[in-house]
């Protein structure tokens, strides 16, 4: 029997390949960059598996484009704001993504932020390697205490959960968000629900978990950072475009808060001439906050599974939009 042909965007760690070939032929995007809008549209004819990632705009032509063989759209990611849902759901596609294994990297990763953040970490290496280090000062690259202090969050998900988790360790206070309150979990992580304007005023840290929504859009911008402390550091390990990016500069390059640290930029990636790029109290990484062994093998595990159940007509281990089977039912 033919094997359905399956068209994956980029390389995945070989766990998940080795799942797929066996049931599938498979057509691997190998260059480092994502592939063009163009080249998905012409990528996607007559195949019956999608495995894609965040930087692939999956909207209603390519499904158009790849036509009533399409079977199922396995993403490579917890979130799926770059797939048009409901576009998928009218034809009775699966959406599969894989949800839960990125939690504790991704929370480890934003302790990581927020301690290089406050503590100064990039500042200091960048200072010896230029040759700056001749001697110790009292008053050099001071940094803000992390013991005892305040961390808001904004979305109290499993991720945000985790963060709230792991301060516990470091006696903090910790304020948090989230259209749902979770009154099961206060008492055990020790947070405290309040309004969104209260964890902006009190936060000394304010660490942002909520997924991308046109309600979140932009939900950090200049009046928000106007409740900020003077002293307050933004982390945000979720998506770049709920915080403005121009308001972002103005609170930092006039010290209305006292730094940042981003693992995502709106856009991403961030252009070489941002006018952010020339803050020194800012950090940026690559959006790499699950970049961990376990984590990535992981999820290219979940991605294959969720692929592999849509080719053989089975319900995905991880759907985002399970109503497909409901529709088909009736």
């Amino acid at each position: 029997m033919k094997k359905p042909r399956v068209w994956i965007t980029r390389r995945i760690p070989q766990r998940g390949l080795d799942l797929i070939s066996p049931y599938a032929e498979i057509d691997l995007w190998e260059d480092e960059l994502p592939p063009s809008y163009d080249v998905i549209l012409e990528k996607v004819r007559g195949i019956e598996g999608l495995l894609c990632l965040l930087t692939d705009r999956i909207d209603d032509r390519v499904l158009d484009a790849a036509g009533s063989s399409l079977r199922v759209i396995s993403q490579f990611a917890v979130g799926y704001d770059n797939i048009d849902i409901s576009a998928a759901t009218a034809r009775k596609i699966p959406v599969g993504n894989t949800p839960g294994v990125l939690t504790d990297a991704t929370a480890d990763f934003t302790w990581a932020l927020l301690m290089a953040a406050a503590r100064r970490v990039i500042e200091g290496d960048r200072f010896v390697r230029s040759g700056g280090w001749k001697t110790w000062g009292p008053t050099f690259l001071l940094g803000a205490d992390i013991a005892r202090s305040t961390l808001g969050i904004i979305g109290f998900g499993r991720i945000g959960q985790a963060v709230a988790r792991r301060a516990r360790g470091f006696e903090m206070r910790v304020l948090y968000f989230d259209p749902q309150r979770h009154l099961a979990l206060e008492q055990e992580l020790g947070a405290s629900y309040a309004p969104l304007e209260d964890v902006l005023q009190e936060a000394d840290f304010i660490s942002i978990h909520t997924p991308l929504t046109p309600e979140t859009y932009h939900l950090i911008s200049d009046a928000q950072f106007a409740l900020m402390k003077s002293g307050a550091i933004l982390i945000n390990t979720a998506r770049g475009s709920i915080v403005d990016p121009q308001a972002l500069y103005r609170a930092l390059s006039t010290h209305r808060i006292a730094a940042a640290a981003l693992d995502v930029t709106e856009p991403e990636p961030i252009p070489p001439d941002s006018p952010l790029l020339s803050l020194e109290n800012l950090l940026i990484t690559p959006h790499i906050a699950s970049a961990s062994f376990h984590s990535r093998t992981r999820m290219a595990e979940m991605a294959a599974e969720n692929l592999l159940a849509g080719l053989r007509g089975e319900q995905l281990p991880n759907c985002v939009n399970p109503e497909v089977y409901q529709r088909t039912q009736e």
